[in-house]
């Protein structure tokens, strides 16, 4: 008997010894739908895989989870968040982010530059928004191979972009019109010149895609990874690049502050930059990985939108500073709301 209880207590102590993880919990803060499948499917997969520890998930929309964060600033509800990169700026600057140790995560050296958001977020993938067009239904000598082709007469009431976020073609107007996001009025009358071509302004990401599908609006600004989600639908979009370039987003990834899981979030972060992991965050959303040397196959790799290379990033995109747009947004929104999208 005296054998027995040694021989239990001795199988506790080991249940106790082993990875704390048994126990323990990540709390992710992300979208809800598909990016919380992607990162349960590809960086928690791995995570939970190395380290025992599994994964939970808060979801809401990008806004919703900022305001539950501010509400419970110190005693955070989760341990990482993912943002967009401009909306992480509004996290940082109320202190809702720990500053990374990036010593803790050395996949970082294969970071790309444009993916070192700021001290306290990182991308953890990136996307544009640029021009998807349905090439059976706009005329066929317009192929847009500059975004200034937009503005061509023959797209009258064939245009939409988002109404939710207007920084993507607020940008592109001030630099046609020889100015920059900083200095945005330079394309007011650019902007102004549009309004006819412009048929909708989509609400959400399935709004967009019930437009172009239907095809009541052949030609949109669009989110590449929604695009390549409706062509796998078998809807004929054809995505470009301008030559000036696709508008970059990047989601990010932080740390919460007053998180008690330091050491654990900041292998979670690690392993989100790992190579592989970056490979299959491309090929299941056929977004840009983050990270140089990413396991991309080379069908992956050719679409437009899909950066894998430095020259890739440096080239073709176009970058609204980050820190600027979070200022900027609401009245970005507010002007394009009297002046673009009301009648």
């Amino acid at each position: 008997m005296k054998a027995k209880l040694v021989a239990l207590g001795l199988a506790l102590a080991a249940l106790a010894a082993g990875p704390a993880s048994a126990a323990e919990k990540l709390v992710v803060s992300t979208w809800g739908g598909s990016f919380r499948d992607l990162i349960a499917e590809t960086i928690a997969k791995q995570f939970t895989a190395d380290t025992g520890v599994e994964v939970e998930y808060i979801t809401g929309g990008t806004i919703d989870r900022l305001n539950k964060a501010k509400l419970a600033k110190g005693s955070p509800e989760s341990d990482i968040t993912f943002t967009t990169a401009h909306v992480g700026w509004l996290y940082a600057t109320d202190g809702l982010f720990e500053e990374l140790d990036l010593s803790k995560v050395p996949n970082v050296a294969k970071l790309v530059p444009q993916a070192k958001v700021s001290p306290y977020h990182i991308g953890a993938w990136a996307y544009v928004y640029t021009i998807g067009y349905r090439p059976d239904l706009t005329p066929k000598a317009i192929t847009f191979g500059s975004w200034a082709d937009l503005w061509n007469p023959e797209l009258k009431g064939m245009v939409a972009a988002p109404d939710f976020d207007p920084s993507h073609i607020i940008a592109v107007a001030a630099l046609l019109a020889g100015g920059s996001p900083a200095d945005w009025q330079k394309g007011e009358q650019k902007l102004l010149a549009l309004k006819p071509n412009f048929k909708a302004f989509y609400t959400n990401d399935a709004n967009s895609q019930q437009l172009i599908a239907t095809g009541e609006t052949p030609v949109q600004i669009m989110l590449s990874m929604n695009a390549y989600y409706m062509i796998g639908q078998g809807v004929p979009i054809k995505l470009v690049i301008p030559k000036e370039g696709g508008v970059l987003g990047i989601d990010t990834m932080a740390i919460m502050k007053g998180s008690k899981k330091q050491e654990l979030a900041q292998k979670f972060i690690n392993t989100a930059l790992d190579p592989v992991v970056q490979g299959q965050i491309a090929e299941l959303k056929k977004g840009s990985p983050t990270v140089l040397g990413a396991k991309v196959s080379a069908e992956t790799a050719r679409l437009p939108g899909v950066f894998t290379t430095a020259e890739q990033w440096e080239k073709q995109t176009i970058i609204i500073d980050h820190k600027l747009r979070a200022e900027k947004t609401a009245e970005w929104r507010k002007w394009f709301s009297e002046n673009m999208i009301a009648r």
